[in-house]
């Protein structure tokens, strides 16, 4: 079996050039594509010491299997992974926003965890190695390209990773529908990693107790739970939101 597939895209290959370089072999583009975009993707790559093959729109065509390609795609090792969350911390200029995902095994609910974290601009997500879905064919299929520009990180020791976080400065909230803290109150300027259980049960008892907060998400209706890349997307657009603001935050409490 091959150790070698395609990504495909402005977005994802830019993303895989500034956040692991390693894994990509060789970068295909369109010849035709002379504009500011392509420009600047082609210094990064000369950059990076990448090899470029200039090549015709019906050779990308191929390469992908598919016509959106907008012209750029990269044959990646999928053996090169991220190595440690300390590898994707030390490439921030910004505040970190993170996803932690304790045990979540369902790959549909994976890949979509994976398009809301691309959405609302998440530095990595992390997950357990054992007892939670890894980035399987379903996972790439749902995620739609957003497991080649997110960058997932497998760890051993949940509970550990927590920690190292924490260290780090990084505020570490957990969820759960019977929390006495309201999402609404939190002042999410800083650094952020919100904790999802998997589907069902929740966080485990470690990880719950090695979270700085926990806190619910308000609801209205009936129902007493939400998907869990639904209760994704609602934190982390909360964060992105309060992120935006130009207000400096002094605390993480609420």
């Amino acid at each position: 079996m091959s150790n070698t597939r395609p990504i495909f895209g402005f977005h994802a290959v830019t993303s895989r050039l500034r956040q692991n370089p390693d894994s990509i072999k060789e970068i295909f583009i369109d010849a035709d594509r002379r504009d500011q975009r392509a420009r600047e993707l082609i210094k990064l790559a000369e950059f990076k010491d990448i090899r470029l093959i200039s090549c015709d729109h019906e050779r990308l065509d191929k390469i992908t299997g598919n016509k959106r390609h907008q012209g750029i795609t990269a044959i990646v090792d999928t053996t090169r992974g991220y190595l440690s969350i300390e590898d994707v911390l030390e490439t921030l200029s910004e505040p970190a926003r993170l996803l932690v995902l304790d045990g979540v095994q369902d790959p549909h609910n994976l890949g979509a965890c994976l398009r809301v974290a691309d959405a609302f601009g998440v530095h990595a997500v992390i997950a357990p190695k054992d007892r939670a879905v890894g980035l399987t064919a379903t996972v790439h299929k749902v995620a739609s390209g957003a497991a080649d520009t997110i960058p997932f990180i497998p760890v051993t020791n949940l509970a550990r990773t927590i920690r190292t976080l924490k260290q780090r400065g990084i505020w570490v909230i957990g969820t759960d529908s019977n929390a006495d803290c309201d999402l609404n109150t939190l002042n999410l300027h800083g650094p952020v990693a919100w904790v999802l259980g998997a589907e069902g049960q929740g966080m485990r008892r470690l990880t719950r107790e090695n979270c700085d907060q926990i806190t619910r998400i308000p609801m209205l209706g009936n129902v007493e739970s939400l998907n869990v890349s639904v209760s994704a997307g609602i934190c982390l657009f909360e964060t992105y939101r309060q992120q935006l603001t130009t207000i400096p935050a002094t605390t993480n409490e609420s």
